[in-house]
């Protein structure tokens, strides 16, 4: 699915999400098209993210989430990609950088 990210479909959800502008609009929106936990696991790997990029260990970043090693080790694999939108996303918010 990697390789098949621009279609209609997904770019019409991208610019949905582009259009939101307050955290209830993201709430909302989300809560009408995900199930509770596909968001808790969004916000998990998110968080897990965010850890690792600010120099956290597996064991520091399990313990503190809760995510299970696999989960982990695939994140810290995406944060490896050449795409790096998840830690873009990151700085943007002033998280990730380690200290």
């Amino acid at each position: 699915m990697k390789n098949n990210l621009d279609t209609f479909e997904i770019n019409q959800l991208f610019d949905a999400i582009l259009s939101l502008e307050t955290q209830d609009e993201c709430r909302q929106f989300f809560k009408d098209i995900c199930t509770v936990n596909e968001l808790v696991t969004f916000a998990q790997r998110f968080d897990v993210g965010i850890r690792l990029l600010e120099g956290s260990t597996y064991q520091e970043v399990s313990k503190s989430t809760g995510a299970s090693t696999a989960t982990i080790s695939r994140v810290r694999r995406l944060l490896n990609d050449d795409e790096r939108g998840l830690e873009m996303a990151a700085e943007r918010i002033g998280k990730g950088k380690a200290e």
